[in-house]
């Protein structure tokens, strides 16, 4: 508990460096384009994007705290952008949990496959196949058992696909922006 405390307050520690804040700023940038371009939906409770791959980058760079709330910021502004759907707070939680997630996982530590991996698949299981089935279940008066088996495939598709594209992504990340970093 207590490097977790320590974690925490060096990602906090991180916003006080005017170019992180500009950086998370390029990176929001970067994740709404990508949200536009990137984004295949398939019904009406799938998307498959790589909007997220910014978020991973400011997750691995400033840790739990900048990510979660830069994941939960990102929700909402989204949301302001281009509504897709009503707005549910459930969602923004989701966002904030998973950028928690990752900066305890990636911050601090060498970028590696296995570690992203673990990462990716805590995120698929509890994130996308537990709470947001959950969130899109109340919202739009489904079954959570009759959205599930579609979110599970989806997710299985994904986390492989996920996993190795921000590998390689965030391997570059480390060497191009964060050299110091091992």
């Amino acid at each position: 508990m207590n490097k977790l405390l320590q974690l925490s307050k060096s990602s906090l520690y991180e916003f006080k460096e005017t170019r992180n804040v500009v950086f998370c700023g390029l990176m929001a940038a970067l994740a709404i384009i990508l949200g536009y371009v990137t984004t295949i939906t398939i019904g009406p409770y799938i998307k498959i994007g790589f909007s997220g791959i910014p978020n991973r980058a400011v997750e691995l760079m400033f840790g739990p705290v900048v990510g979660g709330i830069f994941g939960g910021m990102l929700d909402i502004l989204n949301y302001i952008i281009k509504p897709t759907g009503p707005f549910f707070v459930g969602f923004t939680l989701s966002a904030i949990l998973r950028g928690a997630l990752y900066g305890i996982i990636l911050y601090k530590k060498p970028v590696k496959l296995s570690r992203i991996a673990f990462a990716g698949l805590v995120e698929k299981v509890v994130i996308d196949c537990g709470l947001n089935t959950l969130w899109l279940s109340m919202l739009y008066g489904k079954g959570f058992m009759i959205l599930l088996p579609a979110r599970i495939l989806k997710n299985l598709i994904m986390w492989p696909v996920d996993t190795i594209i921000l590998f390689i992504i965030l391997t570059y990340v480390v060497k191009l922006i964060k050299p110091n970093m091992k």
